[in-house]
């Protein structure tokens, strides 16, 4: 069975493009493949985030994770920092990483850009823990998007530079795992873009009725179709790609027909949004209210997880020492 590893920095909620996009396949993949999900709460300290704020985001994180659907019986689901190994191949991998060629990654130079004043070593080895993480399980698969590719190619680096120096076959390179085949990509509220976190446009898996209702009616619209059959601009559009996604056909064919002979009313149609995206979101917010309350749950999980991630990595880096020399 192969291996597949992906992660995810506790930088706040999941939104409905997490879930049409990642999350979706994740569920896929967990019956099908050996798979490692984790919370890259290592990542996140690039940016200074306040301690009570990692560890809420982790729990914010684990508990939308579950109530999704993905089964921690059949996928290990783990929290980065309480998997050691991955900072000491971490350390080994930088030993053969060079200045150059870290900073020449676009990741690097568009958060150096970002914060100025906050260019670390943690955000110029980024690509180095990202390897770490994956290659710490031997993975084969890596579902990341088009932003994560450059990573990617310096994993493979990575896993072919440590096989070439010490002349073994020890980390198999990891591919990149494309989500298109049963991804949807969701567009944001604001009129142009996918929805996400930092475009501030996203409609979140545990935005209650009232906050879900809010963001609908203000999304972005024209005056309407001036004549018949017209082309939908690009914010009608993606209100109507919303509505394929969480509306039955029959609403979706109703407003496209409405739009269509000019007829539509764009409060109706985003009223009717509204109520189709909180009927389908209302099973995973509640499920996240009752796992959040679980506290036990909660525990146990990340607990067993852990266990089961670091007999991965404990193999993995044994193997390594035992290759660079230290017995």
């Amino acid at each position: 069975m192969e291996t597949v590893v992906s992660g995810i920095r506790p930088t706040g909620n999941l939104h409905l493009g997490n879930y049409f996009g990642a999350i979706r396949s994740f569920l896929d993949m967990q019956h099908s493949h050996n798979c490692y999900f984790f919370i890259a709460d290592w990542h996140s300290l690039t940016t200074h985030p306040h301690p009570d704020n990692i560890v809420r985001n982790v729990r914010t994180i684990l508990a939308e994770y579950l109530a999704c659907g993905i089964d921690p019986e059949k996928a290990t689901i783990y929290v980065q920092s309480d998997v050691p190994e991955a900072l000491e191949l971490y350390l080994y991998l930088n030993m053969n990483a060079y200045l150059g060629e870290l900073e020449r990654t676009t990741s690097f130079k568009e958060k150096a850009r970002q914060q100025p004043d906050n260019v670390n070593a943690g955000l110029l080895t980024y690509p180095t823990l990202m390897a770490a993480d994956i290659l710490l399980h031997k993975a084969v698969k890596v579902p990341v998007g088009k932003d994560q590719e450059q990573n990617m190619e310096m994993a493979r680096k990575f896993a072919r530079r440590f096989n070439t120096i010490y002349g073994v076959d020890f980390f198999p390179e990891p591919a990149s795992f494309s989500l298109g085949a049963t991804a949807v990509k969701v567009p944001g509220l604001d009129g142009s873009g996918k929805m996400g976190k930092s475009e501030g446009n996203a409609i979140y898996l545990a935005d209650d009725p009232k906050a879900i209702s809010k963001k609908v009616m203000k999304a972005v619209t024209d005056a309407g179709p001036q004549e018949p059959n017209s082309i939908k601009p690009e914010p009608v559009e993606n209100l109507f790609s919303m509505l394929r996604i969480v509306s039955s056909e029959e609403v979706y064919n109703h407003f496209d027909g409405l739009y269509n002979s000019c007829a539509i009313r764009y409060g109706d149609l985003k009223k009717q949004l509204a109520e189709d995206i909180v009927s389908f979101t209302a099973p995973i917010r509640e499920r996240i209210l009752e796992i959040q309350a679980d506290e036990d749950y909660l525990d146990r999980v990340v607990r067993e997880g852990a266990e089961r991630a670091r007999e991965s990595a404990v193999r993995t880096v044994a193997e390594v020492r035992r290759i660079i020399g230290f017995r």
